[in-house]
């Protein structure tokens, strides 16, 4: 009963998170944008533009600009996040690539420091009035809801080991569709249905600014209204009902 209940959760939550992340693209892509916006100094060409998007999404240039000690954090809790992520391949796939088992070790360490930035990130919302005043529970829920996934994680590899084998093997299953039993450890379970609530929220919350940054058009315009007209011509409408 409860390898089935994770089964369906697991299919329930992936679902939501494809179509949702789908749904939400979809309507990035096709909200108009009438206006030249880029926020200046910006690139005058196409490749400058995609350069600026790239280098939001690896160093997080205007955060840094902004403040460094929250630049500071977050970088290193995205970086850190990435390479649990990575880590975490190794149980959908047999055999284990190279590359990934080359990362274990430091997926580790990673998470450690996933935990400590996110930790700091919420004090910075509880302890700054201004902080405080702009967010909002779910801001503080999300925060904790990774915190709690970062907890648990560790607490397998540190206080409660778990049959990493077993885990692997359900895994495995869900994708052949035969899902193997699951082991009945507590904060495995918590860990499991604490990743699938991040994965069923995802696509409604503040945390769509990861594909976003690529649809801002502050970020992904040219800096060229001089040299091109952005929008096309509106037809004369008055000439129009005079006719």
């Amino acid at each position: 009963m409860q390898t089935t209940i994770y089964a369906v959760l697991f299919y329930s939550a992936a679902a939501i998170f494809a179509g949702g992340l789908a749904l939400r693209l979809w309507q990035y892509a096709r909200t108009p944008v009438p206006l030249k916006v880029p926020t200046t100094p910006a690139p005058v060409t196409r490749a400058g533009a995609a350069f600026r998007v790239l280098r939001e999404v690896t160093v997080f240039e205007s955060l840094f600009k902004s403040s460094k000690w929250i630049w500071l954090f977050g970088w290193v809790f995205h970086v850190s996040l990435a390479l649990v992520l990575l880590r975490h391949l190794r149980y959908f796939m047999e055999p284990v690539w190279p590359p990934v088992a080359l990362l274990q070790p430091f997926g580790v360490y990673a998470g450690f420091a996933m935990v400590a930035a996110l930790f700091a990130l919420w004090v910075r919302r509880v302890a700054i009035a201004r902080m405080r005043y702009i967010s909002d529970a779910f801001d503080h829920l999300i925060l904790l809801l990774l915190l709690a996934l970062g907890a648990t994680g560790l607490g397998m590899k540190f206080v409660e080991h778990t049959d990493i084998v077993l885990v692997k093997g359900f895994f495995l299953g869900l994708m052949s569709f035969e899902p193997s039993p699951l082991p009945s450890d507590p904060l495995l379970l918590a860990h499991l249905a604490l990743a699938a609530v991040l994965m069923i929220v995802f696509p409604f919350s503040k945390l769509l600014h990861a594909p976003g940054v690529f649809f801002s058009p502050s970020r992904n315009q040219t800096d060229d209204p001089r040299e091109r007209r952005y929008a096309p011509v509106a037809p004369d409408r008055t000439a129009v009902s005079k006719a």
